[in-house]
C-alpha cells in the first residue's frame, strides 16, 4: 500500500505540539524532505494525536499528500478546543487561500470497527491502528480478523481510485 507520513510533534510519547513550539507546518515540510532524501515517497499524512491546523494542512497540500488527520468522532482524551478537524466521509478541504487537500477521515478505531461489523457501517470505512499493535499476537489477530470480516462488507479501495466529489471549507471541518 501507499507510504504514509505520521508526525509526533513533541516526542514518541507526546503526540501533540506544545505551546511555543516551532511552526508545525515547517516540521512537516522538513520531515517530508528527509523521507524523500531516503528514497521514500509518502502519499498520506496523519498528524500525531489527530493534530491539525491550517498551516499544517497547507504544508500537507503543498506536498501533494492525502490527509487522514480528520476523525469522524472526537477523541475522548482531547481537551475542549484542542486543534483538530472533524469529517465523516472523504472530501476536498478548501483552505482560505484557495488550495485544496483531499481528506480521507478516519472513521473507526480497531475496536469500534470490530463492534460495528454486526451493525451499520458508512459507505467508506477507514480503520486506524498503530504499527506497534502488530507486535502483540492478540492485537495482530484482532486486526487480521476485523479486516477480513470488514472486507466481506466493504470492498477495499485503492487510494488512486478514491473519488471525492464533496468540497468543504476549512471553517466547516475545523473543530479547534
Amino acid at each position: 500500500g501507499p507510504v504514509g507520513h505520521h508526525t509526533h510533534w513533541t516526542s514518541p510519547t507526546h503526540a501533540r505540539p506544545l505551546p511555543g513550539a516551532p511552526p508545525a507546518g515547517d516540521r512537516v515540510a522538513h520531515e517530508a524532505l528527509a523521507l524523500r532524501e531516503r528514497g521514500l515517497s509518502p502519499q498520506l499524512f496523519c498528524g500525531g494525536g489527530w493534530y491539525m491546523d491550517a498551516e499544517v494542512m497547507a504544508a500537507v497540500g503543498d506536498l501533494g499528500y492525502v490527509d487522514c488527520s480528520a476523525t469522524a468522532w472526537r477523541p475522548a482524551y482531547l481537551p475542549p478546543g484542542a486543534p483538530r478537524i472533524a469529517l465523516d466521509a472523504p472530501a476536498w478541504v478548501r483552505l482560505d487561500d484557495g488550495r485544496r487537500v483531499l481528506e480521507l477521515p478516519t472513521t473507526h478505531s480497531l475496536g469500534s470497527a470490530a463492534r460495528s461489523l454486526a451493525g451499520a457501517l458508512p459507505p467508506l470505512v477507514h480503520v486506524h491502528f498503530h504499527d506497534y499493535e502488530l507486535i502483540d499476537a492478540r492485537r495482530r489477530a484482532a486486526i487480521a480478523v476485523t479486516l477480513a470480516l470488514l472486507a466481506r462488507r466493504r470492498t477495499p479501495v485503492d487510494l488512486a481510485a478514491l473519488e471525492a466529489t464533496r468540497e468543504v471549507r476549512w471553517a466547516e471541518v475545523w473543530a479547534g
